[in-house]
């Protein structure tokens, strides 16, 4: 039987039938939209859930667009995936203890509701049973009833880190697996219901697809902030102010670290730490940006959106 005849027999309709979205090449990126600024509180009533594996990834790759949605009505979880044991000072327990402090502290600054630890070892996480940590993001993403999520592309190329692709796969099917009735039904006696995340924002430290691009330059000051207190490990923290000392140590200056510690590490932050989101801005005349790959409800046909857009009063 040749392939044309196959799929013209009668069971063919019906798994076209299940496909919720039109299939696209694969470089297709789908047209890129510039996200700015909203007025109001048009996401007022959604939850947003900033998913990272270590203490410094939202802060250096998204907290702009995680302050811009929260100013917008969002509310917002911070889930940690490790412990960070094996980035930081001093013996591990003190690695893991000072990383701790930082995480706590830029959920403090980001102005999340609650910070979870699901406590992975560092760089180990390729070796976990990820069907285990699928599950706890399941049962958290029917606790917190998450719309949004942002955390790493698991689609990302030539990404290094174990920790980085583990959790991204795991928030991925853990998204659309929360909506089902089947799935970890112990929830629903608990009292929980089905709830599946309807928007992601995945950004990757190398090469990615790319259909979002966010506006921050309003977020500028707060991310700088936020990026402050990584103070353990990271290209930010406080390494403004240890640069100024070491070069007054060898009778040198450099303007840009400013007269204080403060200003030297806001600065360092602004200039270096921030220079991707510069760079990023200038291809789409923006000051500052973060980009992502976007994936959101889509624009199915569906009897539901029929029925939502259609309905009327008997």
């Amino acid at each position: 039987m040749d392939r044309r005849s196959f799929l013209a027999m009668p069971f063919a309709p019906v798994a076209l039938a299940q496909t919720e979205r039109a299939v696209e090449p694969f470089d297709a990126h789908s047209p890129l939209v510039i996200e700015r600024a909203q007025a109001g509180k048009p996401h007022a009533g959604k939850t947003l859930a900033l998913i990272q594996p270590h203490s410094d990834d939202i802060p250096i790759f998204a907290a702009g667009t995680a302050f811009k949605l929260m100013e917008e009505g969002y509310k917002a979880y911070l889930i940690r995936v490790t412990n960070d044991d094996m980035a930081g000072p001093g013996w591990y327990a003190e690695t893991v203890t000072a990383n701790e402090r930082d995480n706590n502290a830029v959920g403090k600054v980001l102005g999340v509701e609650k910070v979870f630890d699901l406590n992975y070892n560092n760089h180990t996480m390729d070796n976990i049973a990820r069907s285990e940590l699928r599950a706890r993001f399941i049962f958290l993403f029917r606790l917190l009833k998450v719309d949004t999520v942002i955390t790493y592309d698991p689609w990302g190329h030539y990404e290094e880190n174990p920790d980085h692709y583990v959790t991204s796969a795991c928030v991925e099917a853990a998204a659309w697996m929360a909506g089902g009735a089947k799935d970890y039904p112990e929830h629903f006696h608990a009292g929980l219901k089905p709830h599946g995340v309807r928007e992601k924002y995945y950004f990757a430290r190398f090469q990615q697809r790319v259909n979002r691009v966010v506006d921050i330059t309003k977020q500028v000051e707060r991310k700088i902030d936020v990026n402050l207190e990584n103070v353990a490990q990271g290209p930010a923290g406080h390494n403004g102010a240890r640069l100024r000392a070491r070069l007054e140590k060898e009778g040198k200056r450099l303007p840009l670290l400013g007269n204080s510690d403060n200003e030297a590490n806001r600065n360092y932050i602004r200039e270096f730490v921030l220079g991707r989101d510069r760079e990023i801005g200038k291809k789409y005349g923006l000051a500052y940006a973060e980009q992502f790959l976007y994936i959101g409800p889509g624009d199915s046909y569906s009897p539901a959106e029929y029925i939502r857009k259609n309905a009327v009063a008997r």
